[in-house]
């Protein structure tokens, strides 16, 4: 309900004095990826799936090099709002993963900053144009869906499962992922979680419920770490409630961030597997069904 308030407010306040061309466009932004896509180019969904399938109005893949560290390959994530969320157009946007570290730390360092209008048409390194030479403050941002968010981190990269060599790590140490920005800081831009739980391999070390990379505490967007369930499963920390509410055990979740879905029947796992699967699937479709 608050998304489809929140998207005909904004709707309705754009038609005043909104140019002709004003369009609305769907970012995706990966999570870590080995470096597999094209950073820059704007086509190419090899992390996601088929491209062809429905993921909200004009989506754009946001692609970087997901092996190194966030505030190094931030600038394209910033290329890219840049390029589709300034001037007259509006973006919805999709992170997965670590991407979720990449929009927030754009929104919290860069999103009070001046931002040249540009005209959406990209060049092969994935910069667009300026239209009037004018600036606006941050970007035009409706909302932003998480699939299994890397904001807070996650125990692999501290008990070092994960290669150890690939710079992201570092970052992905739960630490250092909570202390790299004001995760409350989202410029007023809800963060709608998506938290799935299908998670067997790791279960000894990822806290509470988890989907094999990712636990609760940062796929719900709390604002502390901690070992958080489903309802009534037991030795844990407390309950991930949906919505805005703190857990059962009173850790509050950062600013502007909402569980949409919890995963109570451990149905999803972290992995979009190139076919828009695991915990990606839900948010898909949310995209294809509210940006518009």
């Amino acid at each position: 309900m608050k998304k489809l308030l929140s998207t005909a407010i904004i709707a309705a306040t754009a038609l005043v004095g909104a140019e002709a061309s004003a369009t609305n466009y769907s970012l995706w932004i990966h999570g870590r990826n080995g470096n597999t896509t094209k950073a820059g180019n704007y086509a190419d969904f090899s992390y996601w799936g088929p491209s062809t399938t429905a993921a909200g109005i004009n989506k754009k893949s946001v692609n970087w090099n997901g092996t190194q560290r966030i505030s190094v390959e931030n600038y394209r994530v910033r290329d890219a709002l840049d390029c589709f969320c300034t001037g007259a157009n509006w973006c919805y946007i999709a992170a997965h993963s670590a991407g979720n570290l990449q929009i927030g730390y754009a929104l919290s360092m860069y999103g009070g900053s001046a931002r040249y209008k540009k005209n959406a048409v990209p060049s092969s390194t994935g910069v667009c144009g300026n239209t009037d030479g004018t600036t606006q403050v941050g970007w035009n941002i409706k909302w932003v869906d998480v699939a299994s968010g890397a904001g807070g981190g996650s125990e692999l990269a501290n008990m070092g499962d994960w290669a150890s060599s690939e710079p992201l790590t570092s970052d992905l140490v739960t630490s250092t992922a909570r202390g790299m920005y004001n995760h409350n800081t989202t410029r007023s831009k809800w963060f709608y979680m998506f938290a799935g739980a299908k998670g067997t391999l790791y279960s000894g070390t990822l806290p509470g419920q988890d989907d094999e990379a990712v636990a609760y505490h940062s796929t719900g967007g709390v604002a502390s770490t901690g070992g958080f369930c489903n309802p009534g499963d037991w030795f844990c920390d407390g309950t991930l409630n949906t919505g805005t509410s703190a857990t059962s055990n009173g850790v509050a979740k950062w600013s502007y961030h909402t569980v949409s879905l919890r995963d109570d029947g451990e149905s999803y796992d972290h992995y979009a597997a190139g076919n828009w699967a695991g915990i990606v699937g839900p948010v898909r479709a949310d995209m294809a069904a509210y940006a518009y």
